[in-house]
Parts: structure tokens; C-alpha cells; sequence
């Protein structure tokens, strides 16, 4: 049974050998598996490994990946964003920060639309960066406030990392997307409190805008805002209503959601052929990226577990005699940790079948197993999350390198999202401590009292 053990664990430094070679993660994922499972398990692997693909091809619920992604593809290219980017800076520009404060609530707007973390960030650091710099914003403010406003698409329903998620932990996606709701405005509440008193504080970060001649009265403000934030509204009352409401699947959801945005780029006059060919074709590149991976993860796991390695860590674990928040603080570590390395689906492919069925074995709060599932769930996205702003790999910096000016430097990055991440390490200490801040929607919601 040792042997068993240390040869399961060994898959690990052989994965993160392999990724450090700069081979794809999925292929990664899958060479590992293959040559382990081939040693350990001979020809009766590859039972093991089409048993895994037809897991993976078989899972309803995955349906809705491809359609989130369309939704969120076509959205972006719709005029949605440019729309809503006007009618909310209408409204907050005269506040202290007021440019950076907008942007942070149409990241969450445009979050809740498109579920896609990239896209939220892109789209909107696009829009409000030129802005905020003819402006005169400090310039770490900028690349902090576009970083965490455009991670916001992990935390805010729907979430395409999400819909993986639930059926990797064994935890319904409803449950999950009413369990974000609460942790995820506190996020971005907590974001607008910080730019908003920094700005009090030291105006010159983020001045803000006098009162001019071309302020459209306060009628056709009204009329602006309507038109900019019904149509987006509606297509999230639609999807996340739906699933929240117990009227549908998240994959009918997501295919609702989807007929909803081609609805909404016609009536934007936005749709062109050139404008659906592009987002059909990020669909299935992106769809076809993620499934791949969920895979090679699959195939990683159930060797893993096979082989012993899963009973092999839970009884470490019991050796070593952890609490159960020893345990908890761990294994958030290890996700923290592996978000350096690792992108979103893979960390979670690699870590949650692991993680799971340890943490549910433990008594928090005097919560049934499911209600922990759920909790850790959360807590786990708000760490990677955090993992996903953090210096030095931070996917969110990279993105922003993309499309930020020359004189917005890697530095200014850097110092701007420290403020974020200890935002965020304050709200996942309130979650851990008070489960129901991620438990009581999906309790009201699902089970009722």
C-alpha cells in the first residue's frame, strides 16, 4: 500500500516537470496519466481511461460551457459594453474616484453577462483605461481597479469556471451560483469602498469630473440608462433567474442566454456575419481549450485515486493529526500556491477531487457534508481568484500587458493590486467565518426553511 502511495504522489512532480518544460497542460495532464496508469495498471488503464472520456462526453451539465462561451463572445462584440460603460460613468463620475468606481460596476454588469473572465477584463480595460488616463488617474489605481474588476467574472454568476467546477466537486451549480451571489458584491462593494476613500484621501489619484456644458439633461440621463441596462438585465434574469428560480438546467439556461444575446446584438444592430463568424470561432476554440483540459484532468484524477493516492493523502492527513481549519488553511494554501503555476480549470482538475472528500469529512459548524461542499467551494474560488491577481504570474497582469499603453508599466501593475488582494484575503475571512454568508441563498433558494 506505500508503494502504492508514493508512486501516486509521484504523478505530481512529474506533471509540474513537464508544464515547467512548457509542454501544454492537458497533454500534461494526459502523459502523466498514461504512462502511470500504463505502469501501474497495465492495459486495464486505457478501460480507465475511455471510461473517463465517456464521463466527460456524457455530462449534460457541460453542455452549458459552449453556450456561456457564445453568449459571452458575442456580447462582447455586440456594443453592449460601450453602452453600458457611458450610462454608468453618467453617474459616477462627479464622486471621488467616480471613473474607477463605474468601472468596477460595469465589470460586474458585464460579469454577470458574460461569465468569462478574460472577456470582462479586456472589454472593459479597452473602454475605461484611455478614459481614466486623460483623466489623470493614478496610474496603479488603474491597472488595480481593471485587474480585480475583470477577475470579478470568477466570483459573479454565471461563471463558465463554475459550471466546471460543480460536477468536479460533486455540488449542484445552483447551489453553487446562489452561493457566489453574497461573497461576490461583497468583493466588489469592498472595491468601490477602498477607491473611494483612497480618492477622498488623495484627490489627485482620482480627481473628479466638473459639471460641464455637455451633460445631457437629467430626463435623457434616465432615458440612456434604461436603454443601456434593461436589455443586460433582462438577459441575466433570464439565465441566472432561471437557474436560481428552479425553472431550468444550466444548460437550458446557458441555451436561453444564448438566443438572448443574438437577440440583443440584432436590436443593437451589431449583428453582422464577420461579427457571428468571430465569436463562433472563439466558441469552439475556447470550448475546445477547457474540454480538453477537463479531460486530461479526469484522466489525471482517476489514476491518482486508483492508484491510492487519494486514501494515501487522506491518511496523512489523519497521521499528521490537522484540524479540520489546519486542514482547511492547507488546502487553500495549496490552491493559492498552485494558481502560480497553473490556469484556472487545471488547478481546479488537479486539486478539488483531492481536496473534497477530505474537507467533507470534517465537522464545520455543524454543517451536513453538502452544506461544506458548497462553503469550501466558495471559499476555494475566492482564493483563486486571488491566486489569479498575484504577483509574479498573475493571468490578470498578463491580460492587462495586452491592452494597456506603453506608459501604464509592469510596476504600476504590481503595486496596484496588492490593495485588492488583502481586500480579498478580508472577504474570504468573513466567509470562512460566517459559512451562511455563502449558505443562505442555496438554502432559501433550494431547500427552503
Amino acid at each position: 500500500m506505500a508503494m502504492s502511495v508514493e508512486f501516486a504522489l509521484m504523478m505530481f512532480p512529474a506533471l509540474l516537470v513537464l508544464i515547467f518544460l512548457g509542454f501544454p497542460v492537458a497533454f500534461s495532464l494526459m502523459g502523466v496519466a498514461l504512462g502511470f496508469g500504463l505502469l501501474r495498471f497495465g492495459e486495464n488503464a486505457i478501460t480507465l481511461f475511455v471510461a473517463k472520456v465517456d464521463d466527460v462526453a456524457s455530462n449534460y451539465v457541460l453542455g452549458a460551457v459552449p453556450l456561456f462561451i457564445f453568449m459571452g463572445s458575442l456580447l462582447e462584440r455586440s456594443g453592449v459594453a460601450e453602452r453600458l460603460f457611458e450610462a454608468i460613468h453618467m453617474w459616477t463620475r462627479r464622486l471621488p474616484g467616480g471613473l474607477a468606481i463605474g468601472t468596477v460596476l460595469l465589470c460586474v454588469v458585464f460579469a454577470a453577462s458574460t461569465g468569462i473572465v478574460g472577456a470582462t477584463e479586456t472589454v472593459v480595460g479597452l473602454l475605461a483605461i484611455p478614459v481614466m488616463l486623460r483623466y489623470a488617474y493614478n496610474k496603479s489605481l488603474i491597472s488595480g481597479t481593471i485587474c480585480a474588476g475583470g477577475s470579478l467574472g470568477t466570483i459573479i454568476p454565471p461563471s463558465v469556471v463554475v459550471v466546471i467546477l460543480g460536477p468536479v466537486a460533486d455540488v449542484s451549480i445552483g447551489d453553487l451560483f446562489a452561493g457566489m451571489i453574497i461573497p461576490g458584491l461583497m468583493l466588489a462593494g469592498c472595491y468601490i469602498v477602498y477607491i473611494l476613500v483612497r480618492c477622498t484621501i488623495i484627490p489627485s489619484d482620482g480627481p473628479r469630473l466638473q459639471a460641464g456644458e455637455d451633460d445631457p439633461p437629467f430626463g435623457q440621463k434616465i432615458i440612456m440608462t434604461l436603454t443601456a441596462l434593461v436589455p443586460p438585465f433582462m438577459l441575466i434574469a433570464l439565465v441566472l433567474g432561471s437557474i436560481l428560480g428552479g425553472l431550468a438546467t444550466p444548460t437550458e439556461a446557458a441555451a436561453c442566454g444564448a438566443v438572448g444575446s443574438v437577440i440583443m446584438t440584432i436590436a443593437y444592430k451589431t449583428l453582422t456575419f464577420a461579427v457571428l463568424k468571430e465569436a463562433l470561432y472563439k466558441t469552439v476554440v475556447i470550448t475546445a481549450m477547457i474540454l480538453l483540459i477537463l479531460v486530461g484532468g479526469t484522466m489525471f484524477a482517476g489514476v491518482f485515486t486508483a492508484a491510492g493516492g487519494l486514501v494515501g493523502v487522506q491518511n496523512l492527513m489523519a497521521a499528521a493529526e490537522l484540524t479540520n481549519w489546519e486542514t482547511m488553511a492547507i488546502l487553500l494554501l495549496l490552491a493559492f500556491v498552485a494558481g502560480f503555476v497553473l490556469d484556472l480549470i487545471s488547478l481546479m482538475l488537479i486539486v478539488v477531487p483531492i481536496a473534497m472528500p477530505i474537507i467533507a469529512g470534517f465537522p464545520f459548524f455543524d454543517l451536513d457534508p453538502g452544506s461544506v461542499k458548497v462553503w469550501f467551494s466558495i471559499c476555494f474560488l475566492i482564493m483563486i481568484q486571488t491566486s489569479y491577481l498575484t504577483p509574479p504570474m498573475a493571468p490578470a497582469i498578463f491580460y492587462l500587458r495586452g491592452i494597456s499603453p506603453p506608459e501604464i508599466t509592469l510596476m504600476h501593475m504590481y503595486k496596484g493590486v496588492v490593495p485588492f488582494i488583502l481586500l480579498h484575503m478580508v472577504v474570504l475571512a468573513f466567509v470562512l467565518a460566517l459559512p451562511q454568508l455563502a449558505l443562505w441563498l442555496p438554502t432559501i433558494l433550494f431547500r427552503g426553511f
